[in-house]
């Protein structure tokens, strides 16, 4: 599905301004869509919402259809009546520039569990319908999340591979004694959950009335520790004591030279294509539930996908297995109707995966940071050669920002030895015929001024700021997704700036 001619900006919400330790979805989101508006960008884009485990990655969540509880706002919860302002007076003092999450977490889940067990006498009888009524449609995954939830935090937290046997297996009577056991704690999470798609759904129907639209994202992989591997272990290549025998990740290529691990299980296609992909059309659909047009990350895997023996340290000794190609998206289509999907198509990409890429006619990405090294490929990051139908971006969250990129050094967060940093920098120069005094404006116009017909760049681009607004480091297991800003970094003159190169890149 060809996406219009539009710009806009990529922000994880948990990058919000805010005064309770992390970005949430409320009224902060609200004041972030009108100066999307004043700055006549159409989009914005959104890293995955589910509810993160170890690492506070959201490419690693604990279920693929629940919403991260943790986004969402106290200030909300005060307009609905259901949390009181002296319910937080001994909330913590946390960074304004980062989110601390150990502590962050510990906090807001002591004032969130206040919520779930006031619910009942603080609601109104519109919000208590509307959770009635959100129970009855979610069941399909929300009473096993909800006690993989419980579970988990039964056995300290640790994976659902540590549990006893007969939990770990999902027998019955295990099963029924443990729903029992939990139901009420199981109640509280299915309130949470119901706040979360709440506010959300109040969110996304105020981005719809100022005309922005959301690309959310999910990953092609879901978490080994998650509920849906543990209600449907079926579908993934597992071994019998719940461990994984292969697992997901990608060769060496430009983030790393031994590839990334990233120890995901990986899917029993032939599983999923007897019931005719009923599970990823289910997905599919719930995230189109909560956004316009979806970004798959790592699409390259429905072509084929790198498969990883469990036991190996690194991902270099992997090797490409076929996938289910559009075998999967034509049984979603008959299904859903049109897939608005953006296809991350980033990586080592064979014409295969273009074929079928094009064949499903998604737009792919093209990103410009990639456009000046030694890379034989550069060339075709460079907008001369895009499609209309791609989307471009200056750097994504796992790149560094477009300042920190340009002023690199060897070493670090940088795969680039001295002499590739200074051919990169000299190209850059050149080809934008700048002084690279103001790289990220050069790289934003020229994102904006490209064939491509949707344009995106990271916050952090649009205030110029260096390496250390970072969002992720591709295998560096902590510091990541941590990035806020603050309203004042996004001074007016940012503002008419981005609105003026919009304008004339006639993407209003």
């Amino acid at each position: 599905m060809p996406l219009t001619r539009s710009a806009g900006i990529l922000l994880h919400p948990t990058s919000l301004p805010g005064r309770f330790g992390m970005g949430e979805i409320g009224p902060e989101a609200h004041r972030w869509l009108a100066h999307l508006n004043s700055m006549s960008q159409k989009l914005w884009q959104v890293l995955p919402l589910g509810p993160t485990g170890y690492g506070d990655s959201p490419y690693q969540t604990l279920s693929t259809f629940a919403g991260n509880t943790m986004l969402i706002s106290f200030d909300s919860l005060q307009d609905e009546g259901l949390l009181r302002e002296e319910d937080l007076k001994d909330f913590p003092l946390f960074p304004e520039s980062h989110v601390d999450y150990g502590p962050v977490i510990i906090a807001r889940s002591r004032i969130l569990d206040k919520v779930a067990k006031s619910f009942a006498r603080r609601a109104s009888p519109a919000l208590k319908a509307g959770w009635m009524q959100f129970c009855e449609k979610e069941s399909h995954w929300l009473n096993d999340y909800t006690l993989f939830c419980a579970l988990k935090k039964e056995y300290g937290g640790g994976p659902w591979v540590q549990w006893p046997e007969d939990l770990r297996q999902r027998q019955t009577s295990a099963i029924l004694e443990a729903k029992k056991k939990h139901s009420v704690e199981m109640k509280y999470s299915t309130i949470l959950q119901f706040l979360f798609f709440h506010q959300w759904n109040s969110l996304r129907q105020e981005a719809k009335k100022r005309g922005i639209s959301i690309i959310g994202d999910i990953p092609i992989f879901v978490a080994h520790d998650s509920a849906d591997v543990w209600c449907r272990p079926e579908l993934f290549f597992m071994e019998k004591d719940g461990q994984p025998s292969v697992i997901a990740g990608v060769p060496p290529d430009y983030f790393s030279q031994t590839g990334q691990r990233w120890g995901n299980p990986l899917y029993r296609w032939e599983m999923h294509e007897k019931e005719n992909f009923a599970w990823w059309i289910a997905r599919l659909k719930s995230s189109l539930e909560l956004y316009d047009t979806v970004r798959i990350d790592h699409f390259r895997g429905f072509a084929a996908y790198w498969e990883i023996p469990a036991h190996e340290k690194t991902a270099v000794r992997g090797h490409w297995v076929p996938g289910p190609g559009r075998k999967l998206f034509d049984a979603a289509h008959q299904v859903l109707g049109s897939l608005p999907i953006l296809a991350e198509d980033l990586g080592v990409i064979t014409p295969e995966v273009d074929a079928l890429r094009d064949d499903l006619n998604f737009p792919g990405m093209r990103i410009l940071q990639f456009a000046f090294g030694d890379d034989p490929k550069a060339e075709s990051f460079r907008p001369e050669s895009y499609p209309a139908n791609c989307a471009v971006y200056t750097g994504t969250h796992d790149n560094d920002t477009t300042v920190g990129w340009y002023q690199s050094e060897p070493g670090k967060d940088s795969t680039r030895n001295a002499d590739q940093i200074r051919r990169e920098q000299h190209n850059a120069r050149t080809y934008l015929s700048c002084d690279g005094s103001q790289i990220h404006w050069d790289m934003i116009g020229l994102a904006l001024r490209s064939p491509a017909n949707t344009a995106i760049y990271p916050l952090q681009d649009v205030l110029g700021l260096g390496s250390t607004a970072r969002m992720n480091v591709p295998g560096r297991e902590e510091g990541n997704w941590s990035w806020r800003f603050q309203w004042n970094q996004l001074t007016p003159q940012v503002e008419q700036h981005l609105h003026r190169l919009t304008l004339e890149a006639n993407r209003n």
